[in-house]
């Protein structure tokens, strides 16, 4: 099996309004690449957010005592850190540079999911609303303009637990499910898998992360083409929320 992964380097800096899927179609038409059924089109949540206007201008926010009081032991500045508490469920933890909570969405990550890189001077971006309708609007627009069945999935930029570094994760998914449940199948020598459930949203967020990179690149959608599950997973009700373990089951917590 043979995977590609296609940056999409025409993409414009995006300001909110934009159309998504068509800054995708016409990128795709400068470089000369097709849609084809069964792509995955992998979005930088960023873009997401500028599109829909889902930013949050640090300069107009007034920090609570609370937000004071975890900027003194963070070293953060207090205007991120009145975002995050605004933008979390549930404030986990603190340490030297980072805070760790549950977003609105669910996801337990580093700062709410908030970033500050590729957004003007001021501005931060928290991971879109709605992340899954995100990628569903693209996903139809895209098939209505090339008659095309692909996949979308908004990616996030975010770390792990006890692993140094960040890689690509899926936030929105449309047209598959972000989980592939093998239990029952067959390993090399027969025996049947007993609990494996493979991330494959996150693993294809990881793998366009690698074209997108996290500096100046300018590459926030990637193509991935080539990956042999797609047509078994097709599910166009598929959800995010998959992948979000639930809390009963969190034992780091």
């Amino acid at each position: 099996m043979e995977i590609r992964v296609i940056g999409i380097e025409n993409i414009p800096l995006v300001d909110e309004g934009d159309d998504i899927a068509a800054l995708i179609l016409n990128a795709m038409s400068v470089e000369s690449t097709e849609v084809q059924d069964a792509d995955i089109i992998v979005v930088a949540e960023t873009v997401i957010s500028k599109a829909e206007g889902n930013k949050i201008n640090l300069e107009s926010i007034e920090p609570s005592l609370k937000a004071l009081s975890i900027a003194e032991k963070t070293g953060k500045k207090p205007e991120i850190v009145e975002a995050i508490i605004l933008q979390s469920n549930e404030i986990i933890a603190e340490g030297p540079d980072f805070i760790i909570s549950e977003t609105k969405h669910g996801f337990v990550c580093a700062n709410a999911g908030i970033d500050e890189s590729n957004v003007e001077n001021g501005i931060a971006t928290p991971i879109p609303d709605n992340p899954d309708k995100s990628a569903e609007i693209i996903r139809k627009k895209i098939g209505e303009e090339t008659g095309k069945e692909v996949v979308v999935i908004i990616s996030d930029t975010q770390g792990r637990a006890f692993r140094e570094g960040a890689i690509g994760t899926a936030v929105g998914i449309s047209g598959m499910d972000p989980l592939w449940n093998r239990k029952g199948e067959k390993d090399l020598y027969g025996r049947k898998l007993q609990t494996t459930d493979i991330a494959v949203a996150d693993e294809l967020a990881a793998a366009a992360s690698i074209i997108m990179g996290q500096a100046d690149e300018g590459i926030p959608v990637v193509i991935i083409r080539g990956v042999n599950y797609v047509s078994k997973l097709k599910n166009n009700n598929a959800t995010y929320r998959d992948l979000i373990r639930p809390k009963k089951y969190d034992v780091f917590r």
